[in-house]
This record gives structure tokens, C-alpha cells and sequence, in this order.
């Protein structure tokens, strides 16, 4: 009767109940020595918990950000001190020091935006775990995506490739970067190496750059096309249709998902539509973040 009384009192309260999630959440505990002492010697325990608790965040503000106004749109204050405390927990966590810098990295609204963050994270990664080369590899790809400074990305490069372990790789795309840096072509080819990598997540973020990079290549080739349509018509197209149909091609143009482009008739620009799981597209290389 009792196992009865309380399925039956379950079901009404998931039907009915849902739990409080303060819009604003605290991170109480900060200091990673504090919560070492408090974990009683089951610091790597402890260190899951609060990755898992670092990727439910990150998630859940990326959720709240998409289709919010832009004043109303979460920040993400807490995710570096939330990275901060697990390798603080676990010095060796390797997963949270690339998976965290790329989400430190992220442009906003997808990300805080603080590539001076992702930077820090994973220069703790070297004091505390041995120099790994991939951690070299991370921070000289900060400096080539979101901060454009491709000398110091070749740096970074190369100093990944002299640590133990090191993929033959590094040395020429350091190279690669010094001589072509700023093309999309090099942007290609460090993404496609990720493509190579063991880490799940990892190879899924090559996929979507690769994938936003055809999406550019696509849009730099259909501009011309709508300058030239505007000049002779003077207007902007009615629709994608009547715009393939005068430019004569086969179809609409979509991005590389397959979703239409979104077109923005005040300034004449091609971009992404904010419903594709492409946007926002990074900045081109070589460009400046708006």
C-alpha cells in the first residue's frame, strides 16, 4: 500500500511540481584549497561533480541565450571560477582544461567571449600536468581563431611541438600559420586535425568550424552575386527564389546544413539564420571581432 501511495505521489508531483532554479545561481564554495580540505581525500570525486555541474551551466546559458533579446541575455560569470575549482580538485583533469578553454573561448552569445580566460586555463594545465603538447596546441589556436595574432599562434605551435609526444604536424603548421595566416585555407586545416582527435567533443566542434568555414565560403561567393543583382534591379531581392532564378542558379542557397540563408535588406548582408546550428559564424580570419 505504501509503494502504491508514493508512485502515485510521484507521478502527481512530476506532473505538477518543478523545482526552483534561481535565475542568477552562486557558486559558494570557490577557493580550491578550502574545497580539497573539504573533500576529505576524494578530490577527483568531487572534481566530477563539478565538471558535471561547469557543462550543465555553460549548457543551460547557452540554451537561455538563443532567441533572447540581447539585454536579456544570461552572462556566464561563473564558468571560470567553476573550471578553476575542478582543476584545482584534479590537477590532471585533462578534459576540463581543453573542453573549458573552448567554451571560455566561445564568442558571446554562445560563449563568454574571454579567450584571456581560456588562455589562463590552460597555462595552469602546463604547471600542473606535466606540459602536455595539446595544451601548447589549444592556446596557439586561441591566438589563431578569436585573436588574430598569428605570430604568437606560430609560437605556441611550436613550442607544442617540442614537447614529449608531439604529432609531426605541429611543426609545419606553425610554419603554415606564419606564412598563410589569416586564410580560411589554415583555418581549415587546423580544424581538420582536430578531426583526428580521441575526444568526442572535441571532434564534434571540428565538424561544426568546418562546416561554418564552407558556410563562409558559400556566403563570399553569393555576395558579388547580390551586389550585382542590386545594382541592376535597384532593390533588394523579394525572395531567395526570385534571387536564384535572376542570378541563374539551380537553387536556393543554403547554407551548409541545408538551411536557407538569412538576408538582411538594410545593409545588403548574407548571414546565417539564427534558427541554423551554424550561428553565429566566428569572425572571418583576419578580420577583427565585432
Amino acid at each position: 500500500m505504501l509503494m502504491a501511495a508514493s508512485i502515485t505521489v510521484q507521478a502527481v508531483r512530476d506532473r505538477q511540481w518543478s523545482p526552483f532554479v534561481p535565475p542568477d545561481p552562486t557558486l559558494w564554495l570557490q577557493s580550491g584549497a578550502l574545497a580539497r580540505r573539504m573533500a576529505l581525500g576524494f578530490d577527483n570525486v568531487v572534481a566530477d561533480a563539478y565538471w558535471m555541474r561547469a557543462v550543465v551551466y555553460y549548457g543551460g546559458r547557452l540554451r537561455a541565450s538563443r532567441g533572447a533579446e540581447t539585454s536579456d541575455r544570461p552572462s556566464f560569470e561563473l564558468l571560470y571560477p567553476l573550471l578553476d575549482l575542478v582543476t584545482s580538485l584534479d590537477p590532471h583533469f585533462k578534459v576540463a582544461y581543453r573542453f573549458g578553454a573552448i567554451f571560455l573561448a566561445e564568442g558571446y552569445p554562445a560563449g563568454p567571449g574571454r579567450p584571456d580566460q581560456a588562455e589562463l586555463l590552460l597555462r595552469r594545465g602546463i604547471e600542473r600536468d606535466f606540459g602536455r603538447w595539446e595544451y601548447f596546441h589549444d592556446i596557439g589556436f586561441i591566438h589563431y581563431w578569436w585573436r588574430h595574432d598569428y605570430r604568437t599562434a606560430a609560437d605556441w605551435f611550436l613550442k607544442g611541438a617540442a614537447q614529449p609526444g608531439a604529432p609531426e604536424w605541429l611543426k609545419p603548421l606553425a610554419a603554415t600559420t606564419l606564412a598563410s595566416g589569416g586564410d580560411r585555407n589554415t583555418s581549415r586545416q587546423l580544424w581538420t586535425q582536430l578531426l583526428n582527435s580521441d575526444v568526442e567533443y572535441l571532434k564534434s566542434q571540428a565538424e561544426l568550424r568546418l562546416q561554418q568555414l564552407d558556410t563562409m565560403d558559400r556566403i563570399a561567393e553569393l555576395t558579388p552575386l547580390l551586389q550585382r543583382f542590386i545594382e541592376r534591379e535597384k532593390r533588394t531581392p523579394r525572395s531567395w527564389e526570385e534571387f536564384a532564378a535572376a542570378e541563374g542558379l539551380r537553387t536556393v542557397p543554403t547554407d551548409a546544413t541545408g538551411m536557407r540563408f538569412y538576408f538582411d535588406p538594410k545593409v545588403g548582408r548574407i548571414d546565417v539564420s539564427p534558427k541554423s546550428r551554424l550561428w553565429p559564424l566566428p569572425p572571418a580570419p583576419g578580420n577583427s571581432r565585432p
